[in-house]
């Protein structure tokens, strides 16, 4: 688990990844701003160790995301589709879908009601 956040302990973004059969499952748990984007950015990276690199973010747990968050999910299923694989994204609170939709990268990478539901697609 790896995680980060301000000096008070506000503002933290925590990260456990695990897998299901072969896909790395990347559970977001806080808020996803310029800040923590670093952290979100190397877990990211880690996942395209396998080949294809299959990743689900679950999004259940994010209070937050800014532009710097968005940012990072683009330039991440760009590189994953790149080598042949793929990022969805699961369970996202109504605040963070409602974000993903305005900008539209729900138009882009596939986003799923529920976790099983986006390692089952």
């Amino acid at each position: 688990m790896a995680d980060t956040g301000g000096a008070d302990g506000r503002d933290r973004l925590t990260i456990t990844a695990g897998d299901s059969d072969g896909i790395v499952v990347l559970a977001l748990v806080g808020e996803i701003d310029y800040d923590s984007g670093d952290l979100l950015r190397h877990a990211l990276r880690g996942a395209e160790v396998r080949m294809p690199p299959r990743v689900v973010i679950d999004l259940r747990g994010v209070t937050f995301m800014d532009s710097s968050g968005i940012n990072i999910l683009i330039a991440a299923y760009r590189e994953l589709t790149s080598l042949g694989g793929w990022l969805r994204m699961a369970a996202l609170a109504p605040a963070i879908e409602r974000t993903v939709q305005l900008v539209g990268v729900d138009s882009v990478i596939d986003c799923y009601p529920t976790l099983a539901e986006a390692l089952a697609a």
